[in-house]
């Protein structure tokens, strides 16, 4: 399963976030999303910064400690906190820009997939924001981007 965002459906309120923030630390805290929308002036469209979960993801492979794994089952890049030792090297790997450093908790964190009921999805009343399967996904962009 995979999240298929699309940014003429998206109005920027930017529930997503608060949902998301909510669900990981009980808060509603921007700073604390582990994914954002940001409004592209040139574009007149908002444009959301989450995670890919990558066929091939760098942050899993730079990560000395192997705290990022690529679980087989899902799909989803998925950091283990325990072994994360806040290196900061998938921050800095990913071409996304997506994994950021928790300070308080002093790991990387980024989407986890809420384990499988992601709550951006959920509360997004614009459904910008959809829960596929990973080739219905591809399928769907290739008709719709031509890629």
């Amino acid at each position: 399963m995979v999240l298929l965002y699309d940014p003429a459906r998206c109005t920027g309120c930017r529930y997503c976030e608060l949902a998301c923030s909510y669900k990981h630390y009980g808060v509603l805290d921007f700073g604390k999303a582990r994914r954002h929308v940001i409004f592209d002036p040139e574009h007149v469209l908002f444009e959301a910064v989450q995670c890919g979960h990558c066929e091939e993801p760098v942050c899993a492979s730079v990560c000395p400690t192997e705290a990022l794994k690529k679980d087989e089952e899902t799909g989803w890049v998925l950091i283990n906190p325990m072994r994360c030792i806040g290196c900061r090297s998938c921050v800095v790997s990913c071409p996304a820009g997506v994994p950021w450093f928790d300070e308080e908790l002093k790991v990387a964190v980024k989407c986890d997939f809420c384990d499988g009921d992601p709550w951006c999805a959920k509360y997004c009343s614009a459904q910008a924001i959809q829960v596929m399967p990973r080739e219905e996904a591809l399928e769907l962009m290739r008709r719709i981007y031509g890629v």
